[in-house]
């Protein structure tokens, strides 16, 4: 028997009965939305063990749950007994099924706060402004924004804002199963990618179970993967967010290619050559492996280079190899002898 499960049994408090998710959309006429990647999880049985995976959750513990629909993961969530459950839902037709639950929750003295709103710009801190209470970020994610939300989540995570003010906020979420397996997938999988080194550098991701895409209504062209995201205690690097991401973006832009080409995206055409090498020669990577066979510490290595270059060359932080190329204004035009533009992006 599960801690959670005795816990309940002993307190002697319980959900009233309730009418089943399939009961409720067929009632309240609820149809999925493909504009919104509406996917509903029937199956009691399986938003149990999605919510299991999350692992403890104590009565003292907020839980955010991301995109509940008609309720079926947030059943599962009020069985364990939070004290408090935050819904963000952007889609007001789950109102009514939303708003049962919360009354069915009030007497077990749990605190079920709905916001309509899209997870993309809620405010998580204005919500949760006391960091003394651990937080679990669970949710049936939409595929539309799953992998935005993520990177998201990891800029946060790196800056210790948002959800992440504490170290021990984990996140357990649904993924198709494509996207789960790039996640956690390892040095010289074919489903390595920018996103694997991203997960891997500020968490360890585990891949709990695949759902079939037949549990869902509608049924999706896809499996579905169910992972928790473990933040590290000590992250594996102290770099800026935006050029870690932007550094990995390059590297995993070409994967068939030997790594050193994307890499070499992040330099100027004039003298991108001997600069990569130097680069690759810091940052004791062979240059010659392709990205998917880079290691999480390769990668980084290769993002101290960059850092350490751009501190020594700051016009080169700024270029952009698919920007439009900017003539240096201080050249007169039709002069033959110019230095040759870069192609600029402005930082924000």
């Amino acid at each position: 028997m599960s801690q959670a499960t005795a816990r309940v049994l002993n307190s002697g408090m319980r959900l009233p009965p309730l009418p089943t998710i399939r009961e409720l959309v067929k009632l309240y006429k609820l149809q999925a939305m493909k504009q919104l990647s509406q996917n509903f999880l029937m199956d009691e049985r399986l938003t149990d063990k999605i919510v299991k995976s999350a692992g403890r959750i104590d009565p003292r513990d907020i839980v955010l749950e991301v995109g509940p629909g008609p309720g079926g993961i947030t059943r599962s969530i009020l069985r364990r007994q939070p004290q408090r459950l935050i819904l963000v839902e952007k889609d007001r037709r789950f109102g009514e099924t939303l708003q049962l639950l919360r009354e069915c929750a009030s007497p077990l003295d749990m605190q079920v706060d709905i916001y309509y709103d899209d997870i993309l710009r809620f405010n998580i801190e204005q919500h949760i402004p006391d960091i003394t209470q651990r937080i679990h970020l669970i949710g049936n994610l939409p595929f539309s924004i799953s992998t935005r939300l993520l990177i998201n989540w990891y800029a946060d995570l790196a800056a210790r804002r948002g959800a992440f003010r504490r170290n021990d906020t984990c996140m357990t979420l649904t993924f198709q199963k494509e996207v789960a397996e790039r996640i956690c997938a390892p040095v010289g999988s074919e489903q390595r990618c920018r996103l694997s080194v991203m997960s891997q550098i500020w968490t360890e991701p585990v891949m709990k179970f695949i759902i079939p895409g037949k549990a869902f209504v509608p049924k999706p062209q896809v499996d579905v993967g169910v992972v928790k995201l473990m933040p590290l205690k000590q992250p594996k690097t102290q770099l800026p967010f935006s050029l870690v991401e932007r550094v990995m973006r390059h590297i995993f832009s070409m994967r068939q290619k030997y790594c050193r080409r994307g890499y070499g995206t992040l330099l100027p055409p004039d003298g991108r050559e001997e600069a990569t090498q130097t680069l690759f020669q810091r940052a004791d990577v062979r240059d010659t492996l392709r990205s998917f066979e880079l290691s999480v510490p390769q990668c980084l290595r290769l993002a101290d280079a960059y850092a350490e270059y751009i501190r020594e060359h700051p016009e080169v932080e700024g270029y952009d190899y698919r920007g439009p190329k900017i003539q240096d204004a201080a050249t007169p035009s039709g002069d033959n002898d110019f230095t040759p533009a870069y192609n600029v992006v402005k930082c924000i």
